[in-house]
């Protein structure tokens, strides 16, 4: 009987501890899962978040959230993703202060909806219309207000894309043209970063993405370039051409895309073009080099 009792006791005993130690270990799993999903998160620009796959949240008060990231994603992001291709979202002529109102929410939501993970604004980010070689009116702005309220636009743009390339426009050199014909060395002038505030943007004459060559479109349209150049090519500066040509050879291919444009012909800076043909309001992309086509503003 003694030793029943005993026996009674011991596995009481046992069973305590084991509830003990399953709970324990069960706490201590947790903890350690934790320890592990925290180590593994990780906040990521749009870019990266795009290219490992992830939605973006673009109402986000804070930006991206953090993802819960696997191996084989931190190993790719830290190869800097050397295989992967750009997905391009193409900005028209933007002519500040007198884009056309709604284009910037109609570039935001076609980033997003094509998700694309690379931003080329292609040139004439200003008018300077008050300074142009072309008539001005003289009910317009002057010189510093049309210049604030552009600042002013563009600071909705640059948070939009806070990383983008800018291809120079023949609008956004009319300034630095005005000082070399005064006779101002270039070490007087500020650059357009800082005079525009926007520090995250490349302000270049062109850039090439995945073989393919950005620029503002000063000489000649996109498919003289591409012809002239054989390599695919997408321009701006033509307000009112908005395409995609292919020059397809035995071995090769390259396409030509004209952007359109984004500025409010019915503003005064764009008076010149009255009787011209209406302006396509429209965005380019190209995906992976290999891809391209136009997306047209619904008016």
């Amino acid at each position: 009987m003694a030793n029943l009792l005993l026996y009674y006791f011991l596995l009481i005993f046992s069973v305590q501890n084991s509830a003990y130690f399953l709970s324990s270990f069960a706490c201590f799993t947790k903890i350690k899962t934790k320890i592990n999903y925290m180590k593994c998160k990780k906040r990521l620009s749009d870019e990266n978040a795009l290219k490992l796959g992830f939605e973006l949240r673009k109402n986000s008060k804070h930006g991206n959230p953090k993802y819960l990231l696997t191996e084989q994603q931190i190993s790719l992001l830290n190869t800097n993703f050397k295989n992967f291709k750009d997905k391009v979202l193409i900005i028209g002529d933007l002519h500040e202060p007198f884009c056309l109102d709604g284009y910037l929410e109609f570039c935001v939501d076609t980033y997003y909806k094509y998700k694309c993970n690379r931003v080329v604004f292609i040139g004439d980010i200003i008018d300077s219309h008050y300074c142009s070689y072309h008539e001005t009116d003289p009910d317009g702005l002057g010189g510093g207000d049309e210049l604030n309220l552009a600042i002013s636009k563009i600071k909705k743009w640059y948070k939009a894309f806070p990383k983008a390339d800018v291809t120079i426009g023949n609008h956004d050199l009319i300034v630095m043209r005005k000082a070399h014909t005064g006779g101002i060395p270039k070490r007087w002038i500020k650059s357009f970063n800082e005079v525009l505030e926007v520090p995250g943007w490349n302000f270049t004459d062109e850039v090439i993405i995945d073989d393919v060559l950005y620029c503002h479109g000063i000489g000649s349209k996109a498919h003289v370039k591409a012809q002239k150049n054989m390599q695919s090519t997408a321009c701006g500066h033509h307000h009112i051409e908005c395409y995609v040509m292919w020059y397809v050879g035995k071995k090769e291919k390259i396409f030509a895309l004209q952007t359109g444009s984004g500025l409010d012909i019915k503003s005064y800076a764009a008076a010149y073009g009255k009787w011209f043909p209406k302006p396509a309001i429209a965005v380019g992309i190209v995906d992976g080099g290999h891809t391209a086509f136009n997306v047209l503003m619904d008016l």
